[in-house]
């Protein structure tokens, strides 16, 4: 049977390493580390102290940057919202007038209730919630008034929803940290079986709060030990000194059409969508399973009928765990057979660290600049390369490639696989 093909037209980033583009690209090509110490938190009382940390982000700054880029009403709105919202419901709104804008969205006569908004994760206000229950124990008069609305991460989807007057679905998709994926995945549902014109896939920015970090610290999933003086050091996937994953701020927003009509239009095409396929290990507990990572693989590859030899470049999920990373290259292996050995593979977290719901979004983001621009970013902080790792993995160095195809990788808590396949799109589509 045809299906649409899907395009994405536009793309925005918020992390440590940048709220553009370009300087996002050009940071993660020059192996630069976003992971410090945490200055959102107060550190003393908890294991956590190293993460890559968005406190000192301009919001207000940010939000000016788009008067007079945007319609008059549509900047009221974004105002309007951005300052009553939670921290990271602001941020998802400025992402999204981002990406939006970044599509040529602005002056596009797309019909607004086939313009669809889907938020990637669960549990996303984490600290905003933590110190309203702080407040609520001191005195119960003086939590935050919208709690019981702000506190919901469908309150990501409706502001989004209302700053750009969009009538379509909204829904937000919880999948741990393959959340990004599946949502995109009923991104491209939604264009493809449901009617709509355009899907709005929004990575929202992961608020832990103390508690949070603190649980995954005493579970042993996280760096805490080793590298607290050297913050930059502490995510180092596929090197033996790694310990665990490093928490992050980070979030990004991918704007999905149908391929033929982006042409129509004139739309710049950043990469065209070929398949996104989940499944699960039937076990709830953080143990990755080969073959349930390699299942996944092998149906997103089925079904967008692309051959294993086809891809040329893998996005790692490579959290920096030791029993992650060196699973993942297993079932690499198991798919790829000896083509394994001819792929470019990196690990966007040993900068980034890990934004958790939003990492695929704003890895996918990431993945497809680079099939953009020929050249892929290193996979730092392997000083001694373990030994069961005997792939490409980009070790420390950016590579110039010219990539056609890239699998991006997603695997998260609760035996949660979701991996998706994009494909790089020439100037004449």
């Amino acid at each position: 049977m045809s299906r649409n093909r899907i395009a994405i037209t536009g793309m925005s980033i918020n992390t440590p390493l940048g709220d553009s583009l370009e300087v996002f690209f050009d940071n993660l090509i020059a192996g630069k580390s976003a992971i410090t110490r945490w200055k959102t938190y107060a550190i003393d009382n908890i294991y956590s102290k190293v993460g890559a940390d968005l406190a000192d982000y301009d919001v207000k700054a940010k939000l000016e940057s788009f008067a007079g880029r945007l319609p008059a009403d549509m900047y009221k709105r974004l105002r309007q919202l951005v300052r009553r919202a939670p921290w990271s419901t602001g941020l998802s709104l400025l992402m999204s007038a981002d990406a939006w804008l970044d599509a040529g969205m602005v002056d596009q006569p797309y019909d607004m209730s086939k313009v669809a908004v889907l938020v990637a994760g669960h549990n996303i206000n984490q600290n905003y919630t933590h110190n309203n229950f702080k407040e609520f124990e001191d005195d119960p008069e003086f939590i935050e008034g919208l709690l019981a609305l702000h506190g919901l991460d469908t309150d990501h989807a409706g502001s989004v929803s209302e700053m750009l007057q969009s009538y379509g679905p909204i829904y937000t998709m919880g999948a741990a940290c393959a959340s990004g994926n599946v949502a995109l995945r009923s991104a491209v549902d939604e264009i493809r079986y449901h009617g709509n014109e355009v899907a709005v896939v929004v990575g929202a920015v992961l608020e832990f709060s103390p508690v949070d970090l603190q649980g995954m610290a005493i579970m042993g999933a996280i760096a805490h030990q080793n590298f607290n003086d050297e913050p930059q050091r502490a995510s180092r996937p596929y090197d033996t000194q790694r310990e665990g994953f490093v928490p992050a701020h980070g979030g990004a927003v991918l704007i999905l059409e149908d391929f033929d009509k982006a042409v129509q239009r004139g739309a710049r095409i950043h990469a065209e969508v070929l398949g996104v396929a989940a499944g699960a290990d039937g076990n709830h507990l953080p143990q990755p399973s080969r073959e349930g990572q390699a299942a996944t693989m092998r149906r997103v590859l089925e079904d967008a009928g692309i051959a294993p030899e086809q891809v040329d470049f893998i996005s790692a999920h490579a959290t920096s765990t030791p029993l992650g990373d060196i699973t993942e290259i297993a079932s690499i292996k198991e798919v790829f057979a000896e083509h394994a050995y001819h792929l470019k593979i990196n690990a966007p977290k040993s900068m980034l660290g890990h934004t958790c719901w939003a990492a695929p979004t704003v890895e996918s983001v990431a993945a497809i600049l680079q099939l953009q621009r020929g050249t892929l970013h290193p996979s730092i902080n392997i000083e001694n390369l373990d030994e069961e790792v005997d792939l490409d993995v980009c070790a420390n160095k950016a590579i110039e490639s010219h990539p056609d195809i890239c699998m991006k990788n997603s695997f998260g808590f609760g035996g949660i696989n979701c991996v998706s396949l994009f494909r790089r799109v020439s100037s004449s589509g």
